[in-house]
């Protein structure tokens, strides 16, 4: 059985009623809002990309298999060979696979302030049983220009396209993880919609600090100052 089996969701939502959750679309902006809300609030991080190294012992072909597969696929082959919806269709998130080691992290930490998720991974689906409230999450999507020019940036460095691709062709990379990308925001779309749960859109209209105030007060992020789950 798997470690959210052994747990009832109210429980859980129970012991996590300090955590506050953002997702969505990769280029939004999440880790920087993140660090700007942790700054202003007080928070503790957890960072999904820098947790996801810990998840690499504790996988398993029985419970993670999509997971178990890609670790085991050299970088150069996990972008090429394959269409972009088949690459979509085999991420270990998508089936759920990392979201138990996500929990399993969250239930070690001190429990005295408030906790903020910056967690690419999480789908609506998997968070919703957990929260005593929708506001407790949110979804950040990125319109397709906004990610294509964060990260055209972001992978403009040589080191950091061939730490995430090899030595495989990064143009070609680049633009299957563009349209992997968006099917991603479609599913994430689709299931916040189904489940009531807010989706912020990001399309730089707006500020780092104007869109951490209205996260703020969406989590409530003053009124839990001091608080502890019980």
């Amino acid at each position: 059985m798997s470690f959210l089996g052994q747990h009832a969701p109210a429980d859980l939502a129970r012991r996590l009623a300090h955590v506050r959750w953002i997702a969505g679309g990769t280029g939004a902006g999440k880790s920087t809002l993140t660090q700007s809300l942790a700054e202003r609030h007080d928070l503790l991080v957890y960072d999904g990309d820098r947790a996801e190294q810990g998840y690499i012992n504790r996988c398993t072909p029985q419970q993670q298999p999509y997971l178990f597969a890609l670790l085991r696929t050299p970088l150069e082959q996990r972008w090429t060979g394959r269409t972009a919806d088949e690459i979509f269709q085999t991420m270990p998130s998508l089936h759920g696979e990392t979201f138990g080691f996500v929990i399993e992290d969250l239930l070690t930490l001190p429990a005295d302030r408030p906790v903020l998720v910056d967690d690419f991974r999480t789908l609506p689906r998997d968070v919703a049983p957990l929260l005593t409230r929708r506001e407790q999450a949110a979804f950040l999507l990125p319109t397709p220009e906004f990610r294509r020019n964060a990260l055209g940036t972001r992978f403009a460095d040589p080191a950091r396209a061939r730490a995430n691709w090899g030595s495989s062709d990064h143009a070609d990379a680049l633009a299957k993880r563009l349209a992997r990308d968006e099917l991603w925001d479609e599913e994430v779309r689709h299931q916040a919609l189904e489940l009531d749960l807010p989706v912020l859109q990001v399309d730089g209209s707006r500020n780092v600090a104007e869109l951490a105030d209205e996260l703020a007060a969406m989590f409530h992020l003053r009124d839990m100052r001091g608080m502890a789950p019980t």
